[in-house]
């Protein structure tokens, strides 16, 4: 009796694997921080000069962002979130040596930069959804295709360097 409801929501879950692209993602995450900010009370709220430290955190996240696209863009390969299968090199160099993912990992910075300067720290717990998500439907079904394309050397470079950070 349950088998067909859990088929189905295991069809949705994998339905999902690398269909909305993460910089999308990241704006929902953005707008519902926006939206629940204000819902808060005030006396959750950090003070004014936490925003230097948030600008500080958002240009490390365009400092990720920045330097894994030039890095893509040396390799000549694809930087579409939505196609990994059309990747032609394993980008292993620059930003890639320290984090697998600093696209993802920028995007999260800028997303705890906009929390911070909202100025309600509790909403950084929002911030573990779009990490799950990413992960999820985003970065395990690259993995398994880069594994596919490249095989070993991709292995090996997973197991050199984190996921994140």
């Amino acid at each position: 009796m349950l088998r067909q409801p859990v088929v189905e929501w295991l069809e949705l879950v994998e339905w999902l694997e690398l269909k909305v692209p993460p910089p999308v993602v990241a704006l929902l995450f953005a707008w519902l921080i926006w939206l629940l900010a204000p819902q808060l009370p005030a006396d959750w709220q950090l003070p004014f000069y936490s925003r230097w430290l948030a600008l500080l955190i958002a240009m490390i996240g365009v400092g990720c962002d920045l330097a894994a696209l030039w890095a893509f863009h040396r390799a000549h390969t694809t930087i579409n979130p939505l196609l990994p299968g059309n990747t032609r090199a394993l980008v292993i160099s620059g930003i890639y040596r320290y984090s697998r993912n600093p696209m993802y990992l920028g995007l999260l910075c800028l997303l705890i930069a906009w929390t911070v300067y909202k100025g309600q720290l509790v909403l950084l717990l929002l911030l573990a959804g779009f990490v799950f998500y990413i992960h999820r439907f985003q970065i395990v079904p690259e993995e398994r295709i880069l594994e596919t394309l490249f095989g070993e050397r991709y292995q090996a470079w997973q197991h050199e360097v984190r996921r994140w950070l």
